[in-house]
């Protein structure tokens, strides 16, 4: 087997969660064009349409789409079953989704842990840590039963560092009305690491893989005053392409990396080196 052999995804198939969001998109595209099979979830079903017409116009390839809401036990024990029934197996998982409450909504405290609404806090754990349980049980142990299988947590470097809450502020207003990263985001992240090392120690006899990608900020039209702060803590001075993470995923997702589990993985610019 050559080194281009191992990096191969050959109808290899991956169910990414938030399929329909700008990083799932390019986790899909990633997979297509090693060849592996994605199956795009999402609870949007126009955001999933959407991207499965984009795929099919790069690619030529037509994706399995499920409009699925992960915090849903049935649904996706439900989305296993369609999947095992159209592919017969299951080779890999990307926990993609999450929400991602915005410092900028029009309101300039709601983010601030002392007014942060715990239906935002429950909502958010839901979908990026209580989904990405669901999603790694159901679908992991039909991977454990083939004895083989990839699962790579999406966290971030919040999930390693603090936010820096100078990145957030408005001139002229007082401190305590001051936006900032919400807790969720940073909660959920480190959770993420936490699973991963977890499921990499469970089903590590079974042949299943758990690794986790801390990617850092992707440039999307940011405030440009925002763009320049965050620039200057990173070594490299700049946000990252949406593109930029589709290498580590095919790594990690493919036999090139057969030999790692339990792996957290920055890819941030060198922010977390500072």
């Amino acid at each position: 087997m050559t080194v281009r052999d191992v990096f191969d995804l050959k109808d290899r198939v991956v169910i990414i969660t938030g399929g329909g969001g700008m990083l799932g998109r390019q986790h899909a595209r990633a997979v297509a064009d090693m060849g592996g099979e994605p199956v795009l979830c999402d609870i949007s079903p126009g955001a999933l349409g959407k991207a499965a017409a984009e795929l099919k116009e790069v690619t030529d390839r037509e994706p399995m789409t499920i409009t699925l809401d992960i915090t849903r036990t049935e649904a996706v024990e439900q989305a296993r079953d369609r999947i095992l029934a159209r592919f017969g197996k299951i080779d890999g998982l990307v926990n993609n989704a999450a929400n991602n409450p915005k410092v900028e909504d029009g309101q300039t405290n709601w983010s601030r842990l002392e007014n942060f609404p715990v239906e935002a806090w429950n909502a958010d754990i839901a979908v990026g840590l209580t989904g990405a349980f669901l999603c790694s049980r159901v679908f992991g142990e039909v991977m454990a039963r083939q004895r083989r299988g990839s699962i790579v947590n999406i966290a971030s470097d919040l999930a390693l560092i603090a936010p820096d809450q100078r990145l957030y502020r408005k001139p002229g207003l007082p401190d305590h009305e001051q936006p900032v990263k919400p807790v969720t985001y940073s909660v959920v992240k480190a959770g993420l690491v936490g699973l991963t090392r977890y499921l990499a120690t469970y089903w590590c006899e079974a042949g299943v893989r758990a690794n986790a990608v801390c990617p850092g900020g992707v440039e999307a039209g940011q405030d440009p005053d925002f763009m320049r702060r965050l620039n200057s803590l990173i070594p490299l001075g700049r946000m990252a392409r949406a593109d930029e993470y589709q290498g580590m995923l095919v790594f990690l997702l493919s036999d090139a990396s057969s030999y790692m589990t339990g792996s957290i993985i920055s890819i941030d610019g060198g922010r977390t080196a500072w």
